[in-house]
């Protein structure tokens, strides 16, 4: 099964993403985890090495496909 991670930030953007993109995911086929930045600052270097520069972001077989500009990454690195 391939992993999917769907980072974000809990904004609205992010949260509508999620819903319609990580959502609509065939379960039999990925393996999704959602990943909340703002909850879970320590991933954020994670997300960085795996190409995410925005969020909403979702990482596939270690491709970043951004999806809409919610928030830079970088706004992230500080909290």
């Amino acid at each position: 099964m391939t992993k999917a991670i769907f980072y974000h930030a809990g904004c609205p953007v992010c949260v509508d993403a999620e819903q319609h993109v990580a959502g609509a995911l065939d379960l039999s086929r990925y393996e999704v985890e959602s990943v909340h930045l703002g909850e879970a600052p320590a991933r954020v270097a994670e997300a960085k090495a795996a190409g995410v520069r925005s969020v909403p972001a979702l990482v596939i077989d270690g491709a970043a496909y951004h999806i809409n500009h919610g928030a830079d990454l970088s706004a992230l690195e500080s909290r």
